[in-house]
């Protein structure tokens, strides 16, 4: 089983217009509500892969019941722990014209110490039946900055693999932790080192604690930095649509691929050709099962570092 944590998650709300035009005035042309958030978006792939994942996470308030409604008609299992404010939404306006997203997120609710103390022990308990366990996303206010850190190193105790997908201080202070894998894009790493280069940059969080890093660089497809080597991946065409949901797709393959064992080439293969698949859906979450069909057979991987010998 994957365990997803999301602790900021959030409702969902996507606008279809015909053009996104700033200072003027939009007819909505489709619309639509459900739950969301990284790591909720990640057990949404996962669970139409055939693969079990189980949500955890931190939600409230009468936005936190419309999450765990929609978690149950999607009959994705639903572990959240409830917190005392409303959580967040975000807005997702997608424009029909060219497929360009703008996205407004809210910060969500203060979480207090007694409602983390039962997450944590909800987690303790839950992560004992997990093999692999994906972190994603902000963090709420009022938790620690640690908080990944934290349950990272609860799943290396019940000897689960962990994908940390995050940034900033969230990132930062999770990585003496040793994630097993962390899937930063290319600005969120600039943002953390100072490094313009994703392979210096990459190699500067390794130092600090990642076993592997996997820099998504937009429709340049992936770059992963690893104690077996250096790889190269991605789509062999540009595709038109909302990126919104292609890194939550990209950490569902990576979190798949750590499940079944497989060699990093192939978990690499995958996460281009599920991410690229998710570009043409409006929804995050969603993915064209056909499109990745194909794409899956096609997408080029290039080592470009073999492994260090010390």
């Amino acid at each position: 089983m994957i365990l997803t944590v999301t602790l900021n998650a959030a409702l969902d709300v996507t606008y279809g217009v015909d053009s996104l035009v700033p200072h003027g005035s939009h007819r909505v042309r489709a619309s639509s509500a459900r739950a969301g958030g990284k790591g909720i978006n990640v057990a949404r792939v996962l669970s139409a892969l055939g693969i079990p994942a189980v949500v955890t996470g931190l939600a409230g308030g009468p936005t936190g019941r419309a999450i765990r409604d929609d978690l149950r008609a999607a009959g994705l299992p639903d572990e959240l722990v409830p917190v005392t404010g409303d959580s967040r939404r975000t807005v997702t306006v997608v424009s029909r014209e060219d497929g360009d997203a703008t996205v407004f997120n809210e910060s969500g609710p203060d979480v207090d110490m007694a409602s983390w103390a039962d997450f944590t022990a909800r987690f303790a308990a839950l992560v004992h039946d997990a093999r692999v366990v994906v972190l994603s996303g902000s963090l709420p206010p009022g938790l620690p900055s640690d908080a990944y850190g934290r349950l990272i190193r609860l799943s290396a105790e019940a000897g689960a693999r962990t994908v940390l997908d995050s940034s900033g201080p969230a990132l930062l202070r999770a990585l003496d932790a040793r994630p097993t894998v962390i899937k930063p894009n290319a600005a969120e790493l600039t943002e953390v080192t100072g490094h313009d280069d994703v392979e210096a940059a990459a190699g500067r969080l390794r130092a600090l604690g990642a076993r592997s890093v996997v820099a998504s660089r937009g429709p340049d497809g992936l770059y992963a930095v690893t104690s077996e080597g250096s790889w190269r991946a991605a789509p062999p065409r540009l595709l038109a649509g909302n990126p919104t949901g292609a890194g939550d797709a990209c950490v569902a393959a990576i979190a798949a691929g750590l499940l079944a064992g497989d060699p990093w080439p192939a978990v690499l293969r995958e996460a281009v050709a599920l991410s690229a698949a998710a570009v043409p859906r409006p929804l995050a979450g969603d993915f064209d099962s056909a499109l990745y069909r194909q794409l899956r057979t096609t997408v080029p991987v290039e080592r470009t570092h073999a492994p260090v010998v010390h």
